[in-house]
């Protein structure tokens, strides 16, 4: 059984017991959150439309915070001596899928 999760205006494929990074929560670690799911397979019943999802929900536990990559980026307008250097690094929240209910 899996689902189809929307979060930090992504999908993600779920299975119980996976680990993710995904955008930022803003929760505490060791923090039930719950998520509407978009799809629910479950062997071979497929769950789409939201008269079907209307009791569907998949909870996870907040396992952490973790960073992604250092992003560098570099601007110029030449003949102008305009320069900025910038940098980036988005932060992520680690869940954990507890329990996926279609």
């Amino acid at each position: 059984m899996y689902a189809v999760i929307k979060t930090g205006g992504k999908q993600y494929r779920v299975e119980e017991g996976q680990r993710l990074d995904v955008e930022r929560l803003g929760s505490d670690v060791d923090v039930e959150v719950s998520f509407a799911p978009v799809l629910v397979v479950d062997g071979e019943t497929v769950k789409a439309t939201p008269s079907q999802l209307a009791g569907a929900s998949v909870t996870a536990r907040v396992v952490g915070e973790a960073k992604g990559p250092k992003v560098v980026g570099f601007t110029y307008k030449s003949k102008a001596n305009q320069r900025r250097r910038w940098g980036h690094r988005q932060k992520y929240s680690t869940i954990e899928i507890t329990s996926i209910q279609g």
